[in-house]
């Protein structure tokens, strides 16, 4: 034959095929080894070595059997790869220092936690721990699915029952291919209460469980040392926790101390960790100790660090700490896979995951049970119709030809299954005695019972998860034990936010950039017109400019003239009385001198990405040119702050408001006019964007003085003007027209009046505070101003002395303890 024929080359790329082959092994990797399955906590390989031994029969009650003979098991029928691999992964299942509750007993040299090696497989013998047969219980009653092995001869589980939460209690770690999964160990009575508490309330916050799991407990015991980033690891699923080894100082006879370590991290190699220390000690690195040894004993763990007689042993101690294993970092990433995805789980997902599985096992261990129950209720209801019977059964018995002919005339005769002619034909004379009559009447009785019974638990899901609850309780007091690791909160377990109240404060800023906080309550309630109380004293050039509520814990965004954005917490701005001055803002945020604040919002959780991705901020200048951007985009604090807009040089950033992408924006300039549009008009820009027109001026004189975002339905227009003249009009009143117009009348201007300086959406509940450039402030509820058109004048809000002018415009929620004052008229 003629090479080439009957060939069929299919040419492919290189890359198309390493890219292939590639996702083909990452997805093996991930999947079939490195990642354990959120419902058992096993990886294949623990799950095959559990099933492997439970199947040579090497329970905790039954004699060792060589590991040798167990890992030939496990790697003949179900797990093809090498054999060290599955005896370390044995090893490491029987070591009390690696895992908090161990799988498996081993008998013979395991290794040590100094790392030394384990005596060979032919050496060592195993069998289960009675914990592991806790994962393996009801496997036989169809609980699980089961898969083909590797060569189709034999089955073995996809995952094991798993009456205990393996997951939790022993952890895992795992390095698969652009994923890593390291799963800290915990308590089992902390686990099986969490778990509990879980069942018996399913809205419960990770906050709640943690009332019940406290922390991480480690086989080796040790000290948490701060517990935020133990927190961090049960919220999100991520988080270092810091762990340290247990020391306590003693004082030797001749009067020099030792520093006693009785307890090491986890994972920690203690033989390392001293040879280590001893170098460092060497190297001069660490000063103070002059020997150090390892009194380390079957009844437990003793390292001495001898010191010397001017050493001042908590100093040296921390030098251990900073320098050594003594204190190490466990990172936390919880990776499981998840219906055969990885995911990220935090504590309450294992929980949730955990519960579900054991739901599913209860509920196909009772349906099996019912199949069982009715067919041997089938089965002695057929002895029974017998027993009923007795003669006339056998006779027709004795005077058959063969078996068949007997089970044929019994299924005729009395109406009888296969399957119970059969039963019949097989039983024993002595079942026909009166007492083995009474025991089958017995059994089937309470059969009957069983069987009403795991209906009752197949239609209650309340009884199934009492069941959960009833077997996890079980497993607590049979196994718990009392927590060995302890926790030792640091300071940055207490910070300074934690010790401030959340609470609504004022947040003043004066026009030469003073700044500060005051208590709510400070600022009384006044009628319309009244003369107003004292605010901030101010400088004779100085007067109080912005004024707004916000809450203490919360970051305000701090906009200045040249479009640059600063971030600062409320609790850091210092407080002051209603008749202080402030602070200058220089002292607080990194502004220069040239440039001054000119819009501050206050924004909730930046690191909630729906809140972030689904809010925008929208600006205007003083030429107005508007932008929106979302919010992610300012979501990273920075010291120095950030460029929020390009500003031309002849203009100014004038207002920044917060929106949902749904608002109806109103722009209003000086000259009295205001253009009214939808936000979707404006579409979302990058960060250093210059922005697109929102109103045409009518000279170069004029300028906007305010926007807003409007989007409560029950909401009104306040215009206030330079004299302190003002007004409520209906939105509705202000017709939409195009960005960029020239807009509508928003007020009657007039010489009495003076030219508008702000425009603001309010509501009845709402107060106003105006604040005169003399310092004077005066808080007027709105629900004493009532709704005119659209080009009317307005009212008078305060009363100004000729040289006075209104200088700013904020609107308070209202406080319902706000004393109501009135003043009396000029």
């Amino acid at each position: 034959m003629a090479q080439g024929e009957n060939e069929n080359i299919i040419p492919i790329t290189i890359e198309d095929e390493m890219r292939g082959a590639y996702i083909d092994y990452s997805m093996s990797v991930i999947v079939s080894r490195a990642l354990p399955d959120v419902r058992d906590g096993l990886k294949p390989v623990h799950r095959r070595i559990l099933f492997g031994m439970q199947e040579l029969g090497v329970m905790h009650n039954k004699p060792y059997k060589k590991s040798a003979r167990i890992v030939g098991e496990v790697l003949g029928k179900y797990h093809p790869h090498g054999d060290s691999a599955v005896y370390e992964t044995m090893v490491r299942m029987a070591q009390p220092w690696s895992l908090r509750y161990p799988l498996v007993d081993g008998q013979g040299n395991f290794g040590s936690v100094d790392g030394d090696n384990p005596a060979a497989m032919r050496y060592t013998e195993a069998r289960l721990k009675r914990i592991a047969e806790e994962l393996l219980i009801d496997i036989n009653k169809e609980t699980v699915d089961f898969q083909l092995n590797f060569d189709d001869s034999l089955k073995e589980p996809v995952v094991l029952p798993a009456k205990i939460p393996a997951l939790l209690l022993n952890g895992t770690s795992g390095i698969a291919v652009g994923m890593a999964t390291n799963m800290a160990p915990h308590n089992l009575g902390e686990v099986v209460s969490g778990i509990i508490a879980f069942i018996d309330n399913r809205e419960i916050s990770v906050a709640e469980l943690m009332e019940y799991i406290i922390a991480p407990d480690f086989p080796t015991g040790g000290i948490i040392y701060g517990y935020n980033g133990v927190k961090a690891a049960f919220e999100t699923g991520r988080g270092r926790v810091v762990v340290r080894g247990k020391a306590e100082i003693e004082t030797r006879d001749n009067g020099r101390e030792s520093i006693i370590i009785s307890e090491i991290p986890y994972l920690v190699n203690k033989a390392n960790m001293i040879e280590k220390t001893a170098a460092l000690i060497n190297e001069k690195k660490i000063d103070g100790i002059s020997a150090i040894r390892d009194e380390s004993d079957r009844q437990g763990m003793r390292i001495v660090y001898e010191l010397k007689r001017d050493a001042i042993s908590s100093v040296v101690l921390n030098n251990l700490y900073k320098q050594t294993q003594l204190q190490t970092s466990f990172s936390v990433n919880n990776v499981a896979l998840v219906k055969g995805r990885p995911q990220t789980l935090n504590l309450k997902d294992m929980i949730f995951h955990y519960v579900n599985h054991r739901h599913e096992v209860v509920i196909r261990r009772t349906e099996y049970e019912l199949r069982e129950a009715e067919k041997r209720a089938h089965i002695l209801e057929g002895y029974l119709i017998a027993l009923d019977h007795l003669d006339e059964v056998i006779s027709l018995i004795r005077s058959s030809r063969d078996p068949e002919t007997a089970r044929n005339g019994l299924m005729e005769r009395f109406s009888l299954s296969e399957i119970q002619a059969r039963a019949i034909l097989d039983m024993r004379l002595q079942r026909l005695t009166g007492m083995e009559r009474e025991k089958i009447q017995d059994e089937y009785n309470e059969i009957m019972t069983l069987i009403i019974d795991l209906k009752d638990i197949l239609g209650s899901e309340e009884r199934r998860m009492q069941i959960i609850k009833d077997e996890l309780n079980e497993i607590k007091d049979r196994y718990n034990d009392a927590r060995r690791t302890t926790i030792e909160h640091n300071a940055e377990d207490f910070s300074y936010e934690d010790m401030i109240p959340n609470e609504e404060v004022i947040i003043t800023v004066s026009h030469q950039g003073y700044i500060k906080r005051t208590a709510l309550t400070e600022y009384r309630s006044q009628g319309r017109g009244g003369v107003g109380s004292r605010g901030a004293i101010t400088k004779e050039d100085d007067w109080t400019e912005y004024l707004f509520t916000a809450s203490t814990h919360n970051y305000l965004l701090i906009f200045t003239d040249l479009g640059k954005l600063f971030w600062l917490k409320t609790y850091a701005i210092p407080e002051g009385a209603k008749a202080t001055k402030g602070r200058p803002i220089q002292n607080l945020i990194n502004i220069t001198s040239e440039d001054k604040i000119r819009s501050i919002i206050q924004v909730g959780d930046l690191n909630d990405i729906d809140y972030i991705t689904n809010n925008y901020l929208v600006m205007v200048t003083k030429k107005g040119i508007i932008k929106k951007t979302n919010l992610e985009q300012y979501s990273r604090p920075r010291t120095n702050g950030i460029i929020a807009l390009n500003i031309r040089e002849d203009d100014q950033l004038l207002r920044v408001d917060m929106t949902n992408g749904d608002s109806h924006i109103i722009i209003a300039a000086k000259s009295g006019r205001a253009v009214h549009f939808h936000e979707s008009t404006v579409r979302p820009m990058g960060r250093t964007a210059t922005g697109v027109k929102a109103i045409t001026l009518s000279d170069v004189k004029d300028e906007v003085v305010g926007m807003v975002c409007a989007s409560r339905e029950d909401a009104t227009l306040l215009v206030v003007s330079q004299k302190g003249y003002g007004k409520r009009s209906l939105i509705e009143e202000y017709r939409i027209t195009n960005r960029g117009g020239k807009g509508v009348k928003a007020m009657n201007i007039t010489e009495k009046t003076g030219y508008l300086v702000a425009i603001k959406e309010v509501v009845d509940s709402d107060d106003l505070m105006i604040i005169n450039k003399s310092g004077i402030t005066i808080r007027t509820p709105v629900s004493e101003l009532r709704v005119m058109g659209r080009a009317t004048q307005g009212v008078r809000l305060i009363k100004l002395s000729e040289s006075d002018e209104i200088s700013s415009v904020e609107k308070i929620t209202r406080e319902e303890e706000d004393e109501v004052e009135t003043a009396p008229e000029l």
